[in-house]
């Protein structure tokens, strides 16, 4: 009896706690869901996209390679970086000559392919893969095209967990070039800023000028405001060189190495 008397006064707390955990749980599990989702229409791509580049592609030629990428990016809407793109993105790697590259996201091995064809022979590539079956045919992919292991790199994790480790990768003798020179993110979009955010922390961003490319094809720009917001914010550090429909391109330089207050 003293229970019902004590819990009538809270029932109506009682219901909104009750509802507002609910409302919350609903919220979780649609997230869940959707990435699930996505998730598996990703691996359904690339493994269709894999099969169809190894089968009729001519192993190791990157130029069949590529060529057989586009071909399947003609009828299949699913390839999430298409030739515009990569023409786009090859523009930049000829005018940065990067020796040391890092891609945050790999799909099938597409730009990785793109990347490492157009690097000095000195040149390597460091990627990164959540999913370990697109790190591993998108690694089947780059060998397929021609390359060796000792010309990249594939990490099977998150970017969050990579970062903090990519320092041991880093040439000891690279003294005013050290960092990377060119920074490709293809990945999810909420991660841009905190990676972005990571390089910087553990200087990682080569101090002479680097190009950190931003790939959204199919991304909303609500998506991309955060790290937009914050390289608008600090023009110390950050210029966008030029903003496509596809691609955003941001020059980096440590303001130590400006000169004459101009980037």
């Amino acid at each position: 009896m003293w229970l019902t008397v004590v819990s009538v006064p809270l029932l109506p707390a009682i219901i909104m706690v009750s509802i507002c955990y609910r409302v919350k749980v609903a919220m979780l599990c649609h997230r869940a869901l959707a990435w699930a989702l996505k998730l598996v229409r990703g691996r359904v791509c690339v493994r269709s996209t894999h099969a169809f580049v190894f089968s009729k592609c001519t192993h190791g030629k990157v130029d069949s390679v590529l060529e057989t990428f586009d071909l399947y990016a003609d009828t299949h809407p699913c390839l999430s970086i298409s030739p515009q793109i990569g023409e786009a993105l090859d523009e930049v790697v000829r005018r940065v000559h990067p020796s040391l590259v890092l891609e945050l996201g790999m799909h099938c091995g597409y730009s990785s392919v793109r990347l490492l064809r157009l690097l000095p022979p000195a040149g390597s590539l460091i990627t990164v893969e959540l999913d370990p079956l697109t790190a591993e045919l998108g690694e089947e992919i780059i060998l397929v095209a021609g390359f060796k292991h000792s010309q990249f790199r594939v990490l099977t994790s998150t970017s969050a967990e990579a970062i903090p480790t990519l320092p041991t990768f880093l040439e000891p003798d690279q003294g005013t070039s050290k960092g990377f020179n060119l920074v490709l993110m293809d990945h999810d979009p909420q991660k841009y800023l905190p990676d972005l955010l990571a390089l910087e922390k553990w200087d990682l961003l080569s101090p002479s000028g680097c190009f950190v490319v931003l790939i959204y094809s199919n991304q909303r720009a609500k998506d991309l405001r955060e790290i937009l917001d914050h390289i608008r914010a600090r023009p110390d550090c950050y210029c966008i060189k030029s903003e496509l429909q596809f691609m955003t391109e941001i020059f980096y330089q440590k303001e130590s190495t400006r000169v004459d207050g101009k980037i």
